[in-house]
C-alpha cells in the first residue's frame, strides 16, 4: 500500500517554486525544522547561517499567515508537518574556457514547501500545563521576593506613613491582579490565595506596628496620671502634717498658761494676808 502522496498530506502549505538555490542546499535547512513547533522552527531559522534560511522563513510565515486568515487557526499551536524541496528546471549557461572550447555552467533551482498542521490535543495539553507552570514558578519567585522584602521592612520598623504604600506591598498587589487575570488554572487560584495572604499578612504587621505605638502612649498617659496623683497625695500629707504640728504646738503652750493662773491666785492669798 502506497503512503500519502505529496499532493494530499494534510494541513496548511505555502509553496515557492523556482527558487533560485539548488535542492540539496534547500534539504540541508529543510532538515532542521521538521517536525519543530511554529515558534522552535523561526528561531531555527532565524540565526541559522545558511542564506536558504531567510529565504524558507519567508515561507514559513506565509503558511502560518494562511492558516492564521483562511482557516482560523493559531500558529502558536501548529508544527511543521512536512517539508520538502523538489528540484525545479536548470538554467544553462556556458563559460569560454582555453583552446576555444566552453564549459557548462548549471543554473538550479527548486520547489520548497512548507506544510503546517496543528497540533494533538494531548501535546496541546502538554504544551498548555508547561507553560502555566513556568509563568507560575516565576511569579511564584516574584511574590516571594516581595514578601522576603516585606519582612525586611516590618523587622527594621518601616510600614506605611500618611497612607503611603511601601513597595512590597504594591508588588504584591500587582502580582494578585496578575494572578486573577489568569485563572485557567488551579495554580493560579492558588497563586492568587498566597498573594492575598501576604497582603493580609503585611496589614496585620502594620496593624501591630500601630497598636503598639497606641499603647507607649497609653502607658505614657497613665505614668503621667499616677503622678499627678502620688504629687496630690503628698500634698495632702504634707498639709495634715503642718496641721498636725501646729495642734502639738497649741497643747505645749496650755500648760504654762494654767500655771500662770495658778501663780496669781497664790500672790492674791498672799496680799489677803
Amino acid at each position: 500500500m502506497t503512503g500519502v502522496k505529496t499532493n494530499e498530506r494534510p494541513g496548511t502549505r505555502a509553496v515557492l517554486r523556482h527558487s533560485r538555490v539548488s535542492a540539496y542546499k534547500a534539504r540541508e535547512v529543510l532538515n532542521l525544522i521538521r517536525g519543530q513547533d511554529y515558534e522552535r522552527a523561526t528561531e531555527i531559522l532565524e540565526f541559522c547561517d545558511r542564506g536558504v534560511a531567510e529565504v524558507i522563513g519567508k515561507l514559513l510565515n506565509s503558511a502560518a499567515a494562511n492558516a492564521r486568515h483562511n482557516e482560523g487557526l493559531d500558529p502558536e499551536e501548529m508544527y511543521v508537518s512536512a517539508c520538502f524541496a523538489d528540484e525545479g528546471t536548470t538554467l544553462k549557461r556556458w563559460r569560454p574556457r582555453a583552446r576555444g572550447r566552453a564549459t557548462r555552467i548549471r543554473k538550479r533551482t527548486c520547489h520548497i514547501t512548507v506544510i503546517l498542521s496543528r497540533l494533538p490535543d494531548e501535546q496541546l495539553a502538554r504544551r498548555r500545563a508547561r507553560v502555566a507552570a513556568e509563568q507560575s514558578e516565576r511569579r511564584a519567585r516574584r511574590i516571594g521576593g516581595g514578601l522576603r522584602r516585606a519582612r525586611v521592612a516590618a523587622s527594621t520598623g518601616a510600614g506605611r506613613k500618611g497612607g503611603e504604600e511601601t513597595e512590597s506591598t504594591t508588588e504584591a498587589l500587582a502580582a494578585l491582579e496578575e494572578a486573577r487575570a489568569l485563572e485557567t488554572t488551579s495554580h493560579h487560584q492558588e497563586l492568587e490565595a498566597e498573594a492575598e495572604s501576604a497582603l493580609e499578612h503585611e496589614e496585620h504587621d502594620h496593624e501591630d506596628a500601630d497598636d503598639l505605638e497606641v499603647s507607649d502612649e497609653d502607658d505614657t498617659t497613665e505614668a503621667d496620671q499616677s503622678a499627678d496623683v502620688t504629687d496630690e497625695t503628698s500634698d495632702d500629707e504634707a498639709a495634715e502634717s503642718a496641721v498636725s504640728d501646729v495642734e502639738g504646738d497649741e497643747a505645749e503652750v496650755s500648760p504654762p498658761q494654767s500655771s500662770g493662773d495658778g501663780a496669781d491666785a497664790d500672790n492674791a492669798a498672799d496680799e489677803e494676808n
